[in-house]
């Protein structure tokens, strides 16, 4: 049995002071791949992971690349209201996924019965702020005539926006929901409702954009149906899942459904900072996309290409980012740092192969992301303006992978140990700084897309080396974001084992 120290933590939430736990285990001489927090439990729980936002970035790919056959403003039109909607779901959605941190630290812990509570609490909050997301649709006009589009763009970007505010609620619910899967390190789960869904999505954006099987066509508002439909349909699938007689038994999926006011107050003091951090990199984000589209049609064209492949970099890493948080959060709750930190290593160990990988082939082959896009250009207008610009773009992506690939495992690590507010605080400056200087980038210095693609390529720099220098630092060993004791013991009447269902 473990020997309990009686030295505190530090944990900013008053009240969950828990006991740091010193465990002597001998190395188990397995080498790197078969030891504990090695290559292959890593690889375990981030393949599916990857594999399922690969299936939602492919998808998301040929979206773009299927709106850019109907026309060159749908499919700029679309990226920027996809990334707008997705901004004003940021905040819910940060506290949504976080409830994945409350499963696999209660997974660890061996706490079983209190995993259910987490994930409804998390299903809660995504209803309680459900309408306020379809407060945005009258405020929809005003946002986007802010960012000077042509007037055509803009119509096409109110279209999709409107449609797009109806999938909120169960994009918020199902991840909540698949927290229960995904901290536990079942991601295989994950994996297969998330890619057939992907497939669903893809299936109705051919039929409802193009106009087949007796539905007539209707370009842009045809992808955001789809994209709508979809989501529910996750929700539901998920909903089907956890609540099955094994999970209701074990788990309490059921018994959990109650609203839980203590853990709830947790899981938004935690997830909170989380969902801001969300918030204002996808904000920062949002005011570059929304300035380069200031410079022209052909720089945001190629500027909404260059965006939309780098997310077969960027989704992937962030698999394997999901998979570092959520080991961290069970190696924690075993109090096992020392298999937290590793498990973190390897994940960055795989992340930045793969980072190497595809950066090298888009400054070799560009032709094999950029082929699609041009396949069904009907009119070839401004073609190879827009080619050329867009293969200079993808040598940025390239300069910032590898960090890139630093920033999102490193900051997903320290979040999965409950370190939330160092984030935040981070992401304010960041976020703030990439708006402003991207401003006066484009208002005043006018230094042009290459300017601006190079402040965007420097801030992702700075981030990644930020929050390696935190990992490094170490205190996220001592944060837990779990209560202490179980809530109905006495203080000071700690379990001196684990919890069994």
């Amino acid at each position: 049995m473990d020997t309990l120290e009686n030295e505190p933590q530090e944990n900013p939430y008053e009240g969950s002071l828990v006991p740091h736990t010193t465990v002597e285990h001998p190395e188990e001489e397995q080498g790197w791949w078969r030891r504990p927090a090695g290559g292959r439990e890593v690889l375990t729980v981030a393949l599916p992971l990857v594999i399922s936002s690969l299936s939602w970035t492919i998808m998301t790919f040929v979206d773009r690349v299927l709106l850019k056959w109907d026309s060159g403003d749908a499919m700029t039109a679309a990226f920027a209201a996809g990334t707008v909607w997705f901004s004003t779901l940021c905040l819910p959605l940060g506290i949504a996924m976080y409830t994945s941190t409350f499963v696999s630290q209660y997974f660890g812990a061996g706490r079983h019965e209190r995993i259910g509570l987490a994930v409804w609490q998390g299903v809660w909050m995504a209803l309680a702020v459900s309408p306020v997301i379809l407060l945005a649709l009258p405020l929809a006009p005003a946002m986007f005539r802010l960012a000077d589009h042509t007037p055509e763009v803009m119509q096409l970007e109110l279209v999709y926006f409107n449609i797009l505010c109806w999938g909120g609620p169960a994009m918020l619910v199902g991840q909540a929901l698949s927290s229960f899967y995904s901290g536990r390190g079942k991601t295989n789960v994950v994996m297969i409702v998330d890619t057939s869904v992907a497939v669903l999505n893809l299936v109705l954006d051919w039929i409802w954009i193009f106009g087949y099987l007796g539905f007539p066509a209707m370009g842009i508002a045809g992808a955001g149906w789809a994209t709508v439909v979809s989501l529910w349909v996750k929700a539901v699938i998920y909903l089907f899942l956890i609540l099955q007689r094994q999970h209701r038994e074990q788990f309490g999926t059921l018994l959990g459904l109650r609203f839980d006011w203590p853990l709830f107050v947790r899981q938004i003091y935690y997830g909170g900072p989380s969902g801001l951090q969300l918030v204002l990199d996808v904000l920062g984000f949002t005011v570059f996309i929304v300035l380069i589209g200031r410079l022209g049609s052909v720089q945001a064209e190629a500027s909404s290409m260059a965006f939309s492949i780098s997310t077969l970099a960027f989704m992937p890493i962030w698999g394997m980012s999901m998979a570092a948080s959520i080991l961290v959060g069970q190696h924690l709750g075993e109090n096992r740092d020392d298999l937290a930190a590793r498990a973190t290593w390897t994940a960055y160990t795989f992340a930045l192969g793969y980072m190497a990988c595809i950066s090298v082939l888009y400054i070799t082959v560009p032709e094999v992301f950029l082929a699609s896009f041009f396949a069904g250009d009907r009119t070839g207008e401004a073609r190879e303006a827009v080619h050329a610009l867009s293969v200079a773009l993808l040598r940025f992506v390239a300069a910032y992978n590898l960090l890139d690939a630093t920033l999102m495992v490193f900051s997903s690590a320290i979040k999965g140990a409950g370190d939330t507010n160092f984030v935040l605080r981070v992401s304010l400056v960041m976020a703030t700084s990439l708006s402003i200087v991207s401003w006066m980038a484009v208002e005043w210095l006018e230094l042009g897309v290459y300017g601006c693609w190079a402040i965007i390529t420097l801030w992702v720099w700075v981030m990644g080396v930020v929050f390696l220098w935190r990992f490094l630092g170490g205190r996220w060993r001592t944060m837990r974001v779990i209560e202490a004791t179980p809530p109905d013991l006495p203080p000071g009447e700690l379990e001196t084992e684990p919890a069994v269902s």
